[in-house]
């Protein structure tokens, strides 16, 4: 005799995901305001060292913070400062240097993490707040372009391992999402530029007139205006949101629309040992398929070109020489061994629109990295 109980429920998650300035100062509530409750939290910030370097007052202005609203929470310790970039989720020593630290000071599942800092940081301080005490309370604190216009606002923690990246990782809510954009402002240019392949990702998939925006104003983006920067930040992230909300958050399924342009870029990342840097190896990457999707006849020479000169104008590289050979082909099948499920990859069947299949033809893929190489060579376009 079998005896088979079903159990069914579900779990809400509901986080806010703010735009703010001088996060920091004392008449800025907004952290507190997320921090406060019945109890009063231990809170234990740990930072990225490029934010530590470029904000040395960043640690005082915390602990500032902290003296003005102690009846909302304490610091669990000094600030812990970890290195930033990708370098952090390749050495496990840096995930477990974050666990160590909640058994040391009594984090617990009523206590939170702060993290500042760029994607990296954010990524492997999340996953080790995911898997310590089976998941401790975290705020992210995203203090680039593409932290918070695109990965910041979403539910994955990672770090990489066996040469793959993110292959160990929780899907994971924060519980606030602060960002603050005075953080940009000291940038530099590659990663004021880099996080804007995000947003054109997420444009040229699912909204034309948001490309269009992004086409009038890249030359005040390439100039650092913060104005459209700003802008362009928030409709990016809203977008994000309202994909993961609607669809699948958690990737259960094989599609993975968001990832437009990733599959290349995730090996491109590898191939150059990270030299390249996420967003500018997204922006290659979107570039490759988009001109694989004019290669099949999806797109046209006229929407190829907007999308090239977009990417010229914001001073993107659209070739790198990791792409040619067998290598960056290998990319696909450790993509839907990531994922699972079988192959599936986002092309674009018209500008704002993109589209779903589960086969590419290596000989176009290797026609499309030649394309790139000509458009990046000779500074030219696809003409009839």
């Amino acid at each position: 005799m079998n005896t088979i109980l079903e159990q069914t429920f579900s779990v809400p998650f509901r986080y806010p995901v703010c735009f703010t300035e001088d996060l920091f100062d004392p008449k800025n509530t907004i952290l507190a305001d997320v921090l406060r409750g019945e109890r009063i939290p231990k809170v234990l910030f740990v930072i990225d060292s490029g934010v530590a370097d470029t904000h040395p007052q960043l640690v005082q202005q915390i602990k500032a913070y902290s003296e003005s609203f102690q009846v909302v929470f304490t610091l669990a310790a000094e600030p812990i400062i970890v290195l930033g970039g990708e370098a952090c989720k390749n050495d496990e020593s840096f995930y477990q240097q974050i666990v160590e630290a909640t058994h040391l000071y009594g984090i617990d599942r009523h206590s939170y993490i702060a993290v500042i800092g760029g994607g990296a940081v954010l990524d492997m301080v999340g996953f080790a707040a995911a898997i310590s005490h089976r998941g401790i309370r975290l705020i992210r604190i995203p203090t680039t372009v593409l932290s918070q216009n695109d990965s910041a606002v979403g539910v994955k923690n990672s770090i990489n391992a066996f040469g793959k990246k993110n292959y160990l990782g929780t899907f994971t809510p924060p519980n606030a999402v602060l960002n603050d954009f005075n953080f940009l402002k000291t940038l530099d240019d590659r990663d004021w530029r880099a996080g804007i392949s995000e947003a054109i990702k997420v444009a040229l998939i699912k909204d034309l007139s948001f490309f269009e925006w992004l086409e009038a104003k890249g030359e005040a983006l390439a100039n650092r205006n913060m104005a459209p920067m700003k802008e362009h930040i928030i409709r990016s992230a809203k977008m994000h949101m309202d994909h993961i909300s609607g669809k699948d958050p958690f990737e259960f399924g094989s599609s993975r629309p968001l990832d437009f342009g990733h599959w290349a870029a995730h090996k491109l990342e590898k191939l150059s040992d990270f030299r390249i840097r996420h967003g500018e190896a997204v922006a290659i990457g979107i570039a490759l398929d988009s001109t694989y999707s004019f290669l099949k006849g999806k797109i046209s020479q006229d929407d190829l070109n907007r999308i090239i000169n977009l990417m010229k104008t914001l001073g993107f590289e659209l070739y790198a020489p990791e792409l040619q050979g067998d290598n960056l082909i290998k990319g696909l099948k450790e993509f839907q061994e990531h994922l699972g499920g079988q192959l599936t990859i986002t092309l674009l069947e018209k500008l704002g629109k993109g589209i779903e299949v589960h086969e590419m033809d290596e000989k176009l893929i290797r026609q499309s990295v030649d394309l790139l190489q000509s458009f990046q060579e000779k500074s030219s376009l696809i003409t009839s």
